[in-house]
């Protein structure tokens, strides 16, 4: 196997990066566009009588389609480890066509009546089973390709993710300004999941030409690895970045939740969330790539430690500006920051996480514990947030959400930071710290 890994051309790092990113950005449109729209979605597709009742419907379902997300990560990450990273990746775009087709042509609740949310909800399950083994294949693509740079490279999973976000804010922004209410319930909303679906063949071409790593393809296969059997061989890597992924995943699923906060709680135009969107967006996909660049030349632990306490210290500030002063300028600011932060974090977080696994499972490793912890700490964020603030009365209880989250990851973090030194001084033949 040493043979084929040596005779396979190493591509371009630019190439790679586009085959990685092209369908993460697919999948991360889609899921984008339904937070965005939640509160348009709720009319189409799940009316009751009460806005905040059928806002919480809209907002299970989105949180339901992360239940399959860990279901995804185990069938598509093992495959992945089986198969290749080109196998994987190609399967994971393909299903995701398909969901989002689904989104595309299924009609709203008062055309077909209870067959609507039906599909619409199976179509969130399909897409969120797709997006599951996204993240872990890609991810260990690219640092499998990247030599020393996987900071880097692996950065642009999350850097990618901004550029999408600006482009959904885009189509926010053009649609709720240039479209009447009725119009956008109408049709409106489907334009979004039109031009994700074009994305769709393009990067099925371009994934179909990508070249296998050469990690892989020296690596020495399993048979099968069933997520029993990655419990057992690394449950503390597990754990660890179960836990090191939850900032990032309740930041950001609280962050696409903002557009409907601006409407709902702050009472503001709709164009509010969206403007402060592409702001945020523009800055994750810039730092992003920069702490995964300099990531690469201190360590990771370090840059994301400093990221989480910022998120814990700013989190109720932050929160409380949009609530004492609600205005576009103070969403934009507050959207700004946190994005500012969370690039810094995101940015390094995948690199980090295929360092904790070995060639053989990193795929199901990465993408099994990562789904884990946008199950628990992200998809159902916006739901939480909306029941928070309606249980409390409270519009700045989300921000304990937050904070909460930065500390767990935080611990995740030191605990991380001391196995690292561990294992490099049993790799030098010294003593391991004592515990």
């Amino acid at each position: 196997m040493a043979d084929n890994a040596a005779s396979v051309a190493a591509p371009r790092l630019t190439s790679v990066i586009v085959a990685a990113t092209i369908g993460n950005m697919l999948e991360w449109f889609d899921f984008l566009v339904y937070g965005f729209f939640a509160a348009t979605l709720a009319e189409v597709f799940f009316p009751t009588g009460n806005p905040t009742v059928s806002l919480l419907i809209t907002f299970g379902a989105f949180g339901l389609s992360y239940v399959a997300r860990p279901i995804g990560a185990a069938f598509i990450g093992t495959y992945t480890d089986r198969a290749g990273r080109k196998a994987g990746l190609t399967l994971s775009i393909a299903l995701m066509m398909i969901g989002t087709t689904l989104m595309v042509v299924t009609p709203g609740y008062a055309t077909i009546g209870i067959a609507a949310p039906v599909i619409i909800t199976i179509a969130r399950l399909l897409q969120g089973f797709s997006v599951g083994g996204e993240f872990g294949s890609a991810v260990a693509f690219l640092v499998e390709h990247a030599g020393d740079r996987k900071g880097f490279s692996a950065s642009w999973q999350w850097s990618s993710t901004g550029i999408i976000s600006v482009i959904v804010a885009l189509f926010g922004l053009g649609l709720t300004t240039l479209l009447t209410h009725q119009q956008l319930v109408a049709w409106g909303w489907r334009l979004p999941y039109v031009f994700g679906l074009l994305v769709g063949p393009a990067g099925l071409y371009i994934r179909s030409r990508m070249a296998e790593t050469p990690e892989f393809l020296g690596a020495v296969k399993p048979p099968t690895l069933p997520i029993g059997e990655l419990l057992h061989r690394h449950p503390i890597a597990v754990l660890l970045a179960i836990f090191a992924s939850t900032i990032s995943n309740s930041s950001y699923y609280l962050l696409l939740y903002i557009p409907t906060y601006a409407v709902k709680t702050l009472h503001l135009p709709a164009y509010t969330g969206f403007v402060a969107t592409l702001l945020g967006g523009v800055l994750l996909a810039v730092f992003s790539v920069v702490a995964g660049h300099y990531s690469d030349k201190t360590p990771r632990t370090r840059i994301m430690l400093a990221m989480a306490w910022l998120f814990a210290i700013a989190a109720y500030p932050i929160f409380w500006l949009m609530v004492a002063y609600p205005s576009l300028a103070t969403a934009m600011f507050a959207v700004g920051f946190l994005n500012l932060i969370k690039g810094g974090y995101s940015g390094v977080l995948p690199s980090l996480l295929a360092e904790q696994f070995p060639v053989e499972s990193r795929a199901v490793g990465i993408a099994f514990s990562y789904s884990i912890s946008v199950t628990i700490f992200g998809g159902f964020a916006p739901f939480v947030a909306t029941w928070l603030i309606a249980a409390t009365g409270d519009p700045l209880s989300p921000s304990f959400y937050l904070m909460a989250s930065a500390v767990i990851s935080i611990i995740a973090l030191l605990a991380i930071q001391r196995r690292t030194v561990r294992v490099q001084q049993n790799q030098d033949g010294r003593m391991p710290l004592p515990g």
